[in-house]
């Protein structure tokens, strides 16, 4: 099992760790603890680079496990046991923790005010949409959004992370938000975000630890995806 340290801990950058094992087919390694965010839940997988003496692997993707696929053009791939240093392409994650954050006061407001669940989303660096179910989505209801998602923005809310025993976490009312529950059965353990006073749901990305630190947030579009589907579209300051 690999220690995901970004679970308890979005804002470190560096770590080292230890090869424990490798996959010449697809080529990359797994490691006893890792920093690298690999995807899910909308937000795409981090950047960065293993260092190994003097020996650079940018990390170009992952794998199911949390394979770390390198880029071997350069180097051969690294042998078991073998200590590695990480380092996040921190220019690109901040911004994603930004961002992921400020889906979450998105989707906060919208399930507090109008009891909309989410049926999609995704996200790139300071901007994401996300699909809702509403009947109706007009020009002043958006603009009404906008401004209250700013508001709890300014309010400086405290994010905080925790990881329950399943029984304890699906205790707590509306944890899943989604339309489909993504939660595999399985699972003995699940890791909620809460951003105190507006919203508390499981989730498994990296997030910013106060609000304050997101920027002002503009609606820059939204549509219709076919019937109560509707999509709204952020860009984070």
């Amino acid at each position: 099992m690999t220690q995901l340290l970004y679970q308890t801990d979005s804002y470190l950058r560096t770590f080292d760790a230890v090869i424990t094992s490798v996959d010449p087919d697809q080529g990359g390694i797994t490691l006893d603890r890792t920093a690298f965010y690999p995807g899910g839940g909308g937000q795409p997988h981090d950047h960065g680079q293993i260092t190994i003496g003097d020996r650079v692997y940018p990390v170009t993707k992952f794998a199911k496990g949390h394979l770390h696929l390198l880029d071997l053009t350069s180097a051969p791939l690294p042998e078991v046991g073998q200590t590695v240093i990480g380092a996040i392409d921190w220019e690109r994650r901040y911004p994603l923790m930004r961002t992921h954050t400020a889906m979450h006061i998105l989707c906060g407001v919208v399930w507090r005010d109008y009891g909309a669940q989410v049926t999609g989303g995704n996200m790139e660096p300071l901007e994401g949409r996300m699909d809702f179910e509403f009947e109706r989505l007009q020009k002043d209801l958006v603009a009404e959004i906008e401004a209250k998602i700013n508001a709890e923005v300014t309010a400086a809310r405290d994010v905080r992370v925790q990881i329950l025993p399943r029984e304890t976490a699906f205790q707590i009312p509306d944890l899943i938000r989604t339309k489909i529950n993504l939660l595999p059965a399985g699972i003995t353990e699940v890791r909620t975000v809460e951003i105190v006073g507006l919203d508390l749901q499981a989730d498994g990305g990296t997030h910013v630890a106060n609000t304050r630190e997101i920027g002002a947030l503009r609606i820059t579009d939204y549509k219709s995806k076919g019937g109560i589907n509707k999509r709204i579209y952020v860009q984070i300051g």
